[in-house]
């Protein structure tokens, strides 16, 4: 039986693999190691906390170190884990407050470093003004600059999840905000009638969004005052580069473990690395796709605190199976409420998989009810055999919470005659009586 745990890293993965594994094991001695200032706040809310909808950052935090202390756990704060010896079974950490070097042993190991965020080799970015947003801290001293009143424009340099949100927080001060990207289209996996529908949005609410342009460097002197952008000046008060995480892998890599396509550690279904007893969890690691069986890498919450869940177990020396994900994923973008799950159509084309794709829009509650508004649902279906391979929505906010189901009838394996026999709830204020997601099979079955 295990009697020594060391968790390296908190927040998600990592905290929730120590709380698991002390509940499986409650005689297990558990060490989490977390290099920041704290140990488990909810990272996915820091757009919310910046713009204005979180009040105050205590309400981010999810656990504190006390709490976990009061469960057995022992957190070391400002402790940065330097190496990882897999054959003596220890960890060299740097205590930041002593500023000693110090070695544990474990008898087992999860690794929970997360993710790192991408920054593009483009000169001027260590110029005061300019922010990634990974961690607590960078929230924090975003809010800072904007609870100032010196922040007018803000330049946003790429356009994944991060960068739309932060567009909306932004815009939540007054603040001009204008979005560069290199490629055409937002979110063009969700499908390119979704992509013209958010683009609209958020044109709607004053965001400039530029394509296909390239940005050769920030423009400062101390303190970034513009961007060059294809030849040309753009004035800003602040850049937030958003151009997506890697797996931050560099401990793990030196110990040996094996990293798979991605570039994340590579784990099997206990979230086992290639070293026996060492796990993995969080942004830090792969994982496999439902559909294809395929190593998968998608940094989400929800992924992070699943994958934790059963690295914790089998840590404690239970036995516990993760078999993957669907990649489901929403974001909010204004008023408008955007979800996809499953394959989409570049990954179903690149596997040569011959598909249908249903677009239908429809309205997401009954027609006489107030409010509401136009709900596009997009599905994606195997031409052979029906069963369903994704799909995509958007339409106002909480609309698209129907993601959740199409995701559970893609995971049982569904075909789009069994989605259109479902019985789904109708009432007036929140579906019309035929629901989109059966409007969109309906249609599937007749085309």
């Amino acid at each position: 039986m295990t009697e020594r745990l060391v968790v390296i890293g908190g927040v998600a993965g990592g905290a929730t693999a120590a709380a698991k594994a002390k509940r499986v094991n409650p005689g297990l001695q558990v060490d989490m190691f977390e290099k920041g200032d704290r140990v488990s706040y909810g990272a996915c809310g820091l757009p919310y906390y910046i713009g204005g909808e979180i009040e105050s950052e205590e309400k981010l935090i999810i656990r504190t170190p006390r709490q976990f202390e009061s469960q057995g756990i022992r957190v070391h704060l400002g402790a940065e884990v330097m190496d990882i010896d897999a054959d003596a079974r220890e960890i060299l950490v740097y205590n930041r407050q002593t500023g000693r070097e110090e070695r544990y042993s474990f008898d087992s190991l999860v690794i929970a470093t997360g993710a790192l965020p991408v920054k593009p080799p483009i000169p001027g970015t260590g110029l005061e003004g300019v922010y990634t947003l990974r961690s607590f801290d960078d929230g924090v001293k975003i809010k800072r600059e904007l609870e100032s009143r010196r922040i007018r424009r803000a330049v946003i340099v790429g356009g994944g999840f991060i960068g739309i949100e932060m567009a909306e927080a932004f815009s939540n001060w007054d603040v001009d905000v204008m979005i560069l990207k290199e490629s055409r289209g937002i979110f063009r996996d969700f499908g390119e009638e979704t992509s013209k529908i958010v683009k609209a949005c958020l044109t709607k609410h004053g965001i400039i969004i530029q394509e296909g342009c390239e940005v050769e460097a920030v423009l400062g002197t101390g303190r970034v005052e513009a961007v060059l952008v294809n030849g040309e000046r753009v004035e800003t008060d602040l850049v937030l580069i958003s151009k997506g995480v890697r797996p931050n892998v560099s401990l793990a890599s030196q110990a040996g473990i094996v990293l798979g396509p991605y570039g994340g550690i590579s784990t099997n279904e206990r979230v086992e690395t290639s070293i026996k007893g060492i796990f993995a969890c969080g942004d830090c690691a792969e994982t496999r796709h439902l559909l294809t069986g395929e190593p998968y890498y998608q940094p989400l919450g929800t992924t992070a605190n699943k994958l934790g869940r059963v690295a914790g177990t089998n840590a404690a020396g239970g036995n516990a199976y993760f078999k993957g994900v669907l990649g489901t994923t929403m974001i909010k973008v204004f008023e408008l409420g955007v979800a996809r799950t499953g394959l989409t159509e570049a990954e179903l084309d690149s596997r040569g998989v011959a598909y249908e794709t249903t677009v239908i829009a429809a309205r997401d509650r009954a027609h006489y009810y107030p409010g509401g508004g136009r709900f596009t649902v997009r599905l994606i279906w195997d031409i052979n055999t029906g069963r369903l391979l994704g799909g995509s929505m958007v339409g106002p906010g909480p609309s698209v919470l129907r993601i959740d189901a199409l995701a559970i009838a893609i995971y049982d394996g569904m075909v789009v005659d069994d989605l259109a026999r479902q019985d789904l709830a109708y009432s007036p204020p929140y579906s019309p009586v035929w629901d989109p997601l059966l409007i969109a099979a309906n249609k599937s079955v007749r085309d």
